[in-house]
């Protein structure tokens, strides 16, 4: 009687899970996340200076807020799935990118910007994420090698 692959011990190539990898791709998926919140309260938004947004704006942001919700929800997952862990920080790595891109380039909105908190995370998020994707690479050619 063979036992299915899906329930046999992991072989000596298996990589076991990383909890501090999970945890801390967890945490920023749940941070990243946050913004979601304008999707109910839209009160939320004065975090970003804007007090008294128009129904344009305000949709704008709480649109901003549900893609926001789907990258953490993925940054999540890559925690998890180290097939897709790559392309999704990866992705994450380029919006967040933009993102301050955008900020730090325009003197008026990285003024207004610069005690936000999530400026800074994202900061952290350009060289954490992408240095957990180059060691995930370098795992996966590792065992490909072998």
């Amino acid at each position: 009687m063979t036992i299915p692959a899906r329930f046999s011990s992991p072989g000596p190539t298996s990589t076991p899970p990383s909890w501090p990898l999970r945890i801390t791709l967890g945490l920023i998926g749940l941070l990243t996340m946050t913004p979601a919140l304008a999707l109910v309260s839209p009160g939320q938004l004065a975090g970003y200076g804007v007090m008294s947004p128009d129904a344009v704006v305000t949709t704008l942001l709480q649109h901003r807020g549900a893609l926001q919700l789907v990258l953490g929800a993925a940054i999540i997952w890559a925690g998890f799935d180290r097939h897709v862990r790559v392309p999704i920080l990866l992705a994450a790595t380029l919006t967040k990118g933009v993102g301050v891109l955008l900020t730090v380039t325009r003197p008026a909105v990285f003024e207004a910007s610069s005690g936000n908190v999530g400026l800074w995370f994202d900061m952290v998020c350009l060289v954490v994420l992408p240095a957990i994707a180059v060691v995930t690479l370098r795992r996966r050619l590792r065992e490909h090698s072998r």
